[in-house]
């Protein structure tokens, strides 16, 4: 690994550098720094900024999702509410583990040296990959449950419950921990402080280990490759049962009624299938990126070296896959309007509670 490294340039953020040394390198005149490296620079600058933004906006934002969703009459189902606030949960955890524990620290470097000396990088990896794992495939199933929905009546009464949701949720969780357990014997327990290809140190026998090479592989494969490949196919699916059935019920009702009235049957499906739709939209578009290149980048260390891609790629799929984790509440707040009010009531609640308490 050490020679990939050295043939590659790894132009990664390590704990000697700052936001100065990031504008110097991209508009310094050196004739090595190509094009791809200045972009990369050029992300670094903007995640110097954007990135401990994104951590303000994003915990606080997935914290009062969840409390809306739990406490609030938002005009969803019990197994639909349950499906959301395990996705944001997801999400919490993942900004937590990701963007707060991981990518902060190394590009404040200095201000984290301290991290080097701890020696539990690899049980953070276990959960981090696991968090990541979660959020992902909750996705994958919230997906599955509003096919059954919309595609399945006859299964949908015994599958669509809060009570399935719940066994399917834990059961996610579970497999996502039991997934990522390799991870801790794969990785060392020291912190390395970089992006490429593990946050945490390893060593040159694990990563060319032919077992070590197909778990890794399978990794990324499970996720997010195969959860993108589902999602497509369920989505697909259902644009397919709607259309049909929206195209007989058409007719049945301009037949009954001589003219063409709102169904309310689709009308009440319409918010939801519109909710799946941009849900789906937004995971498979701020995730394509960072799947291309965890495929290319180990098949690169396996000797295909046809395609060539710059590092940017990498630190533009991070920044996009972290921005996912906070774009669902947005999400909800577009296309549901009980949720919508229902946040507005939550976030005035401090205030109408302190004008209540000081009016005499």
């Amino acid at each position: 690994m050490d020679q990939n490294l050295g043939t590659m340039d790894w132009n990664v953020p390590t704990k000697d550098r700052s936001l100065s040394y990031y504008i110097f390198m991209f508009t310094a005149d050196y004739s090595w720094i190509t094009l791809g490296i200045r972009i990369e620079y050029l992300l670094y600058m903007i995640q110097y900024f954007y990135y401990p933004l994104l951590a303000i906006v994003g915990v606080p934002v997935n914290i009062i999702t969840i409390a809306t969703l739990m406490n609030r009459n938002c005009g969803l189902s019990k197994c639909v509410t349950r499906y959301l606030v395990a996705m944001s949960v997801g999400d919490l955890l993942v900004i937590i583990l990701d963007l707060i524990l991981r990518h902060i620290p190394i590009l404040y470097g200095e201000q984290f040296y301290f991290l080097l000396s701890l020696p539990v990088c690899n049980i953070h990896a276990v959960l981090l990959y696991a968090a990541t794992d979660c959020s992902v495939w909750f996705t994958v199933t919230f997906t599955f449950d509003r096919f059954v929905t919309i595609c399945c009546p006859k299964l949908k009464i015994k599958y669509c419950t809060e009570k399935t949701a719940t066994v399917v949720l834990r059961t996610v969780t579970v497999l996502s921990c039991l997934k990522n357990i390799f991870w801790y014997f794969m990785l060392l327990k020291r912190y390395q402080m970089m992006n490429v290809p593990w946050f945490c140190a390893y060593t040159g026998s694990v990563v060319y280990s032919p077992v070590w090479v197909t778990i890794e592989f399978l990794h990324n494969i499970l996720t997010p490759c195969v959860p993108i490949v589902l999602i497509l196919l369920l989505n697909a699916l259902t644009v397919r049962h709607i259309l049909v059935s929206s195209r007989a019920r058409r007719k049945l009702w301009t037949h009954s009624s001589g003219e063409n009235p709102r169904d309310p049957e689709m009308e009440s499906q319409r918010k939801s299938i519109i909710l799946l739709f941009v849900i789906s939209a937004n995971f498979i578009l701020l995730w394509s990126t960072l799947m291309f290149f965890s495929i290319w980048i180990r098949m690169y260390e396996l000797g295909y070296q046809s395609l060539s891609l710059d590092l940017f790629v990498m630190e533009l799929g991070l920044m996009l896959q972290l921005t996912s984790c906070c774009t669902n509440t947005a999400i909800y707040a577009v296309t549901q309007t009980h949720f919508r009010q229902q946040l507005k009531d939550l976030l005035k609640y401090p205030l109408t509670a302190i004008l209540q308490f000081n009016t005499p």
